[in-house]
């Protein structure tokens, strides 16, 4: 069976990632799990002072688990199975271990709220993740409301695709709802073609050919600015990326620019490594 894996602080940016996931695993026929790592508050004066033992904070842990537990298992209807679980250490080291165990379908986390602590933690916290995690990152936007992934963009360079495709995720996805796939490579008066161009395009289709993919060549010099164009014309559900060859993100963990096109209003975004 499926999984979808929560980390939750309990904010209300968290909160609204537990409810996204619950709608999702109603959709897709999923468990959730919500995870909560705490860690050891220390009070800095001349030596530093642990403010709660260890017990205490596992106490703390499993209560709040028990609630949004209840919350969870409220908003469903006994349509999906949740389960929680508290852990002791580093937030990203955590989840890794937990992911790398059980698998996920993908990790379900929050940006950033409204608060300057919101915005601290979790947009730190996430950032990492997506960095570091191997299993698939979605990124749900504050007060983002859950709709089936119907029409997915997966955003592509079209460069040595067979070891950057992240082909697994791509199919659980779309076979999952059935979805209408969007590649989509953004260049610039042809800046970045080159002579194995045609050959990546096709072993990309290959790949993903039973997908029934569209290819879409978008003329932008800006890369994330022709996606989020795309997105909205288009009326994307979500967007596929690759961390470390796209800045889609980046407009989630920085302030809003007037300039800046950025996909914090309404675009889950699923980061997976290759």
């Amino acid at each position: 069976m499926k999984t979808l894996i929560v980390p939750t602080d309990f904010s209300p940016v968290a909160e609204n990632a537990v409810n996204f996931a619950i709608d999702m695993a109603m959709e897709v026929d999923a468990s959730v799990l919500l995870l909560n790592v705490y860690q050891v508050p220390v009070t800095f004066t001349e030596v530093p002072v642990i403010a709660l033992s260890l017990e205490e904070l596992l106490q703390i842990s499993q209560e709040k688990l028990a609630d949004a537990k209840k919350k969870a298992e409220e908003k469903a209807g006994g349509r999906v199975k949740i389960y929680v679980e508290s852990k002791l250490g580093d937030i990203v080291d955590e989840i890794e271990t937990v992911s790398s165990a059980i698998q996920p379908m993908a990790i379900i986390m929050g940006t950033k709220g409204h608060s300057s602590m919101e915005r601290l933690f979790l947009g730190s916290n996430t950032l990492t993740a997506i960095r570091h995690l191997t299993s698939p990152v979605l990124v749900v936007p504050p007060d983002a409301v859950y709709k089936p992934f119907r029409r997915i963009g997966f955003a592509c360079d079209l460069d040595k695709v067979v070891e950057n495709t992240p082909v697994k995720p791509i199919h659980d996805f779309c076979n999952a709802y059935k979805s209408s796939l969007f590649v989509l490579n953004v260049d610039h008066k042809n800046k970045h073609f080159n002579p194995s161009t045609p050959e990546e395009s096709l072993l990309l289709h290959t790949m993903i050919e039973d997908l029934k993919p569209t290819y879409h060549f978008l003329d932008d010099p800006n890369v994330e600015h022709g996606i989020e164009e795309f997105a909205n014309k288009h009326d994307l559900d979500m967007v596929i990326t690759i961390p470390k060859k796209h800045r889609l993100l980046d407009g989630l963990f920085q302030r809003s620019h007037s300039k800046d096109l950025i996909f914090h209003a309404h675009l889950p975004i699923l980061c997976v490594h290759e």
